[in-house]
């Protein structure tokens, strides 16, 4: 199993990890096969979503906030709660087509690391199943 390094710098954020990705494909030497991504943590998460606007993951932040609002009184000692949930919303897993040595995406499609609790320095692990 190998280990990608990302490091957020805002208390919410999306990070295209997709170029990470792609380079772990590549030194992998995976020529087809699933690239298992799983994120260790209980306040980030991962997703695919649009990669080439960053007004796509503005406005996703946006809706999750509406969603999950700050406000509520949670019970939660920490005081993130807010932050657990949109994890959750996020998935912590998420699969990828390799074919011919390549991660196959669509058009606009981009894996990001999705932070709800930053900044902080995060995981996400990487396995290959051929």
């Amino acid at each position: 199993m190998n280990e990608l390094k990302v490091q957020t710098t805002q208390q919410a954020q999306f990070v295209d990890i997709t170029s990470l990705v792609r380079e772990q494909i590549r030194r992998a030497g995976i020529a087809e096969g699933v690239c298992v991504l799983h994120c260790p943590h209980t306040t980030a998460g991962l997703t695919l979503n649009e990669h080439t606007d960053p007004a796509v993951a503005t406005d996703m932040l946006h809706a999750l906030d509406q969603l999950v609002s700050e406000k509520h009184a949670w019970e939660h000692l920490e005081g993130n709660s807010p932050a657990h949930l949109k994890a959750s919303l996020m998935g912590a897993s998420v699969q990828l087509l390799v074919h011919e040595g390549e991660l196959a995406l669509g058009t606009w499609q981009g894996v990001f690391l999705s932070e709800f609790d930053g900044p902080r320095s995060r995981k996400v692990w990487v396995r290959f199943v051929a």
